[in-house]
């Protein structure tokens, strides 16, 4: 016998609840930080200085984005994370109902030891800060706000299209800088394999800029990038082998 229509519905309701949050909820858990806004001249952070990310924009990352403190930063690891974030507990400057908005890690918010932590060294060990891009401060908070106490958590990086790697370096060395990552949006680990070559495990330069010792030059190049939460996916044949130094080419998805 088969199933009511009300009954059907509310299955499929279910289901699709269900795997919104298995796609979305990376850390159930919210945790305390601060956050503040950039002050440069178009309120963001359009340039992923140290996640190597260049012009933020053209990689897919939108405007809603934030610098890391190093608690959170994690030497570069974090690149391409995205987090939830929401003003909690401050009833001048948090915008009514505490509504949450989603932005991706593409910088490093650097510490100011040459002021206390709790009046200008926001960033300064061991405080967990977002220096967040103006168009997501103000999804979240009063803009004339200096500082505001916030929730975060982690979830899942929603992307369109695969995977993204930008190839430099030289007869020397092979350098890969990895963009529009999905899922929880972190790179652990990255292997690169031309025709001629094996699988060879790459290191993190800085940022997500990933290099190994390898003459590489004229191999069609396939990658496999594992993510922080330990998917492993392969992307073959990636690059042809007539590739030249600054081209991007697109892979598979996380």
């Amino acid at each position: 016998m088969g199933l009511p229509g009300t009954a059907l519905a509310c299955l499929f309701l279910l289901m699709a609840v269900s795997n919104l949050s298995i796609t979305m909820a990376v850390d159930e858990e919210w945790k305390l930080a601060t956050a503040t806004f950039s002050k440069d001249a178009d309120g963001s952070i359009a340039i992923g200085g140290a996640c190597g990310f260049g012009i933020v924009y053209q990689k897919g990352y939108g405007e809603h984005t934030a610098a890391l403190s190093s608690s959170l930063f994690n030497k570069g690891g974090r690149c391409g994370a995205c987090y939830e974030v929401r003003c909690v507990d401050h009833i001048l400057w948090c915008l009514v109902g505490s509504p949450s908005v989603v932005v991706t890690a593409t910088d490093f918010c650097p510490p100011n030891y040459g002021l206390p932590s709790d009046y200008g060294g926001w960033c300064n060990p061991p405080r967990e800060h977002f220096e967040m891009s103006y168009p997501s401060f103000i999804k979240i908070a009063v803009p004339k706000a200096d500082i505001v106490p916030v929730q975060y958590r982690r979830v899942s990086c929603e992307r369109r299209g695969g995977m993204r790697f930008t190839l430099s370096g030289s007869s020397y060395y092979h350098q890969v800088l990895i963009t529009n990552v999905g899922l929880d949006g972190e790179v652990v680990e990255v292997k690169v394999k031309g025709s001629k070559t094996g699988w060879i495990q790459m290191g993190r330069n800085w940022g997500q800029n990933w290099q190994c010792s390898a003459n590489l030059i004229g191999q069609p190049l396939s990658f496999e990038v594992t993510s922080g939460s330990g998917r492993r996916v392969t992307s073959y044949n990636v690059a042809l082998a007539d590739w030249r130094f600054g081209q991007t080419f697109e892979g598979k998805q996380l």
